[in-house]
């Protein structure tokens, strides 16, 4: 037999108006507090997120080495080397004209910005020493990895995403076929390989370019930028921007490979794989950039 609750009965009545009550003040509490702990809670949300990207991140590298160690040790263990081949060539050697321009475009205005003041003090000739530490230190290997995260990077983010949407990965896992070691792989050693190939290219793009303005322009003759140059920047300048550029085509690699990898709502979780990849990697370039800086100068590699 249903029991009906006794609607006279004046303990029912205080009980719900207690509770109507406790409830108006939690709304009162969370008006006049709220603003002061949204700050508080979307900055530790912020932080959650960061630190468990970077742990996706941490955890597909590790898989990553472990297959090219795999690789390297099991000859039955094949990387699938035209698959590298084609990575390079998509994500390497497409992004040449751009980095070109670019770098060149950096030289010329490195060149005629520092020009008028050095004149002043009548050492307009040291403009290749200022032009080369700081291209082949900083500029060649940064303006290098900025390119290729927008040419590169947000490609293999949305190539990886649009498999996911289109259930490939299941497909392949279905197969027992590793998307690790079939997919990331070729696209991380990619991303090394061209970064470092790419930040050669952009010192000898921007060198160049600097040379021939400062002839044109400035009336240095190339033979005196030449010398200057080689007076002041030594062979530890290029190494440390070389050493660089490996960790920053690793760091694009990882992020875009990830992002791609974890994309869930369809067509828009695509796009905002492909966005958050592109913002993402240039942060942790400029970070990973401060790092070794600040490594070079304790250890006096300046």
């Amino acid at each position: 037999m249903a029991v009906t609750p006794d609607t006279n009965n004046p303990n029912d009545g205080q009980a719900g108006a207690a509770a109507e009550a406790a409830d108006q003040g939690r709304g009162v509490v969370h008006r006049l507090l709220g603003p002061l702990f949204e700050p508080m809670l979307r900055t530790s949300e912020f932080f959650v997120n960061s630190v468990t990207h970077v742990g996706h991140v941490s955890i597909l590298l590790y898989e990553t080495l472990t297959w090219i160690w795999r690789a390297m040790t099991k000859p039955k263990v094949r990387l699938g080397w035209p698959a590298l081949y084609s990575q390079i060539v998509r994500v390497g050697a497409r992004a040449m004209f751009i980095v070109g321009l670019v770098s060149g475009c950096v030289g010329l205005i490195l060149v005629l910005q520092m020009a008028p003041p050095l004149d002043e003090f009548g050492q307009k000739q040291v403009v290749a020493n200022i032009v080369g530490v700081a291209v082949l230190r900083e500029l060649g290997p940064l303006i290098a990895a900025i390119v290729m995260t927008g040419f590169a990077g947000a490609a293999i983010a949305a190539e990886l995403g649009t498999m996911v949407v289109g259930e490939e990965i299941e497909a392949l896992e279905a197969q027992a076929l590793n998307p690790i070691r079939f997919l990331v792989v070729p696209r991380v050693l990619a991303s090394v390989i061209s970064m470092a190939v790419l930040a050669v290219y952009s010192n000898i793009m921007a060198i160049g370019a600097g040379m021939f303005i400062a002839a044109v322009a400035l009336g240095i003759p190339s033979i005196v930028f030449w010398d200057n140059l080689l007076s002041q920047a030594k062979l530890i300048d290029f190494m440390t921007g070389f050493a660089k550029s490996f960790v920053f085509g690793g760091l694009i690699g990882l992020i875009a490979c990830t992002n791609g990898l974890r994309v869930t709502g369809g067509a828009a979780g695509v796009g905002k794989a492909t966005t958050s990849t592109v913002v993402q990697s240039v942060v942790a370039i400029v970070i990973a950039d401060l790092i070794f800086t600040a490594i070079f100068f304790a250890f006096d590699l300046n």
